[in-house]
């Protein structure tokens, strides 16, 4: 079965986003190791899936970036812009992006679904709510918190109920980020 991972930016706090949705506290001035750490994580990745508020500014922003030889991001770019994506909404009937699907039905049915296809891994990356959804259904095999050197003091967290995971790995880059990988823990032993 596939496994859905999560890579997310969050706050030494536990935040992805400030109170009214502020992303300047993040650490975008990523070190060569890191982003070799991004490409080997998304090597394996041939399905995303986003919820609708996210996909919004992602997909367009990936293919601009993809679109401009002269972008340092520009492999990071293609990599987003060609790989599959799947689209949680309730109010789009169509998409209007290239190379995306819509999902329309319940998010566990439609995760189990995909999980359970042919393929490689799949990503996440989405927004408060959407993501706090996967968690609460126990949808999400492997947690990469990419923890950016800032406390906001309040904001959205993804994490509103306890959640259980253990730490496999974690390592600090020189831009600041530690990037923490958890998997869910099985048994309370």
């Amino acid at each position: 079965m596939r496994k859905l991972k999560l890579q997310v930016q969050v706050s030494i706090d536990g935040f992805i986003a400030g109170p009214n949705n502020e992303m300047d506290w993040m650490a975008f001035d990523w070190d060569d190791e890191l982003k070799r750490f991004v490409t080997t994580l998304t090597e394996p990745v041939d399905c995303i899936v986003l919820g609708r508020n996210l996909a919004e500014g992602f997909i367009p922003h990936w293919a601009s970036v993809a679109a401009d030889p002269a972008n340092p991001d520009v492999m990071a770019g293609k990599k987003f812009t060609d790989t599959h994506k799947v689209v949680f909404t309730k109010t789009l009937d169509e998409s209007p992006w290239a190379n995306t699907v819509l999902a329309t039905g319940g998010l566990v049915d439609e995760i189990t679904t995909l999980k359970k296809q042919a393929g490689q891994d799949i990503i996440v990356y989405g927004g408060a709510q959407f993501v706090t959804s996967l968690i609460q259904h126990n949808l999400i095999d492997d947690y990469y918190l990419f923890v950016n050197p800032a406390a906001l003091g309040n904001g959205k967290s993804i994490f509103t109920d306890r959640t259980k995971l253990t730490l496999t790995n974690a390592k600090a880059y020189d831009c600041g980020i530690v990037v923490q990988h958890y998997q869910p823990t099985t048994s309370d032993v």
